[in-house]
């Protein structure tokens, strides 16, 4: 056969979600849409860090930010939300704790 050649551009490492988190955000992105909260999503990955935007609408800024960087895992925990005008909402070493003011705010939606 043939060989194997690396992609061009070098191999610079990606930081991003596993499997089990994402499809915890997602699941809470699905339920924020279903009552009418977020219309848009964006993803964002970097070499210190991953991210997840919800958006009430396109042309805005984004309503949260989820945010993951491991090199803060042994400090304050690497999951983060970010609020709209950038402030660390929570900070936590899980996703869960770090996810409850939004799902709360879905909570009093519903009930």
């Amino acid at each position: 056969m043939g060989d194997v050649y690396p992609f061009p551009g070098g191999s610079s490492p990606q930081i991003g979600f596993t499997r089990a988190e994402l499809s915890r955000i997602i699941d809470l992105y699905g339920r924020m849409v279903a009552a009418g909260f977020w219309k848009d999503y964006a993803l964002e990955f970097g070499k210190d860090h991953a991210a997840f935007w919800a958006f009430r609408r396109t042309a805005e800024r984004p309503e949260f930010k989820i945010e993951k960087r491991p090199s803060l895992r042994n400090k304050q925990g690497m999951w983060a939300l970010i609020n709209e005008g950038g402030m660390v909402m929570r900070r936590g070493h899980e996703l869960g704790p770090v996810l409850a003011p939004v799902e709360r705010r879905l909570m009093k939606v519903v009930g």
